[in-house]
């Protein structure tokens, strides 16, 4: 899977309204697969790192979205609409699984100085790094327009533990609150830093490993 790049996620979510009238502005319904539907996989995807589930949420969300038509105002387009009902499906799923057993959410590390995080497909076996990650060579912006990126830093969010991930990508991506992340994942707060705090040590030394520093060797 080959997700979609910053500028291409940015522009999908601002996706101008439909001119005419509000409840006609939408297109078919049997258009909504074709136009929408792997923007959305992609975003379930990246948030559940299930394809099952991510296919669930979608589907539900065209369902809800079918069933919803009238509640359409035109304000953030069609694709904007389907994505506010599939964040609701995504954040639904959270609730219902946060209680299910998973990896232990701290047990990232073995200690805060070594790690086993290399991706698939790039390197084989635990390669370890210093505390402090190394200088980036290349402006880490520029990346953000690379499709090639996402998919490396999706690579790196799925060798997080379940919990780890899932409050990382609510709060980076999503820009959810504290409080309504605590809510979801039913954690404190302090536990949530925790998590985030061990998110953000791993996800760059696997970003530097697996694409800064390839860069630029």
């Amino acid at each position: 899977m080959m997700l979609q790049t910053a500028s291409e996620l940015d522009a999908a979510d601002q996706e101008p309204a439909l001119p005419g009238d509000q409840a006609a502005s939408l297109s078919s319904p049997e258009l909504w697969v074709d136009r929408h539907g792997d923007y959305l996989f992609d975003y379930a995807m990246m948030r559940l790192r299930s394809h099952a589930a991510a296919q669930d949420v979608v589907q539900d969300t065209f369902l809800a979205a079918l069933r919803g038509r009238q509640t359409f105002r035109g304000t953030a387009g069609e694709r904007g609409w389907l994505l506010g009902i599939l964040k609701h499906k995504v954040h639904d799923y959270f609730r219902k699984t946060t209680r299910q057993p998973c990896f232990s959410q701290l047990n990232l590390q073995h200690d805060e100085a070594t790690d086993e995080f290399c991706i698939d497909g790039l390197h084989q076996g635990a390669w370890f790094a210093p505390l402090a990650p190394a200088d980036w060579p290349a402006i880490p912006g520029d990346s953000l327009d690379n499709a090639a990126f996402w998919q490396v830093f999706y690579d790196c969010t799925a060798k997080l533990p379940r919990q780890t991930a899932r409050a990382f990508l609510l709060r980076e991506l999503d820009e959810l609150d504290m409080p309504q992340i605590c809510s979801l994942l039913e954690i404190s707060e302090n536990n949530l830093w925790v998590l985030l705090h061990r998110a953000r040590l791993a996800l760059r030394r696997c970003l530097e490993k697996n694409w800064f520093l390839k860069l630029n060797p």
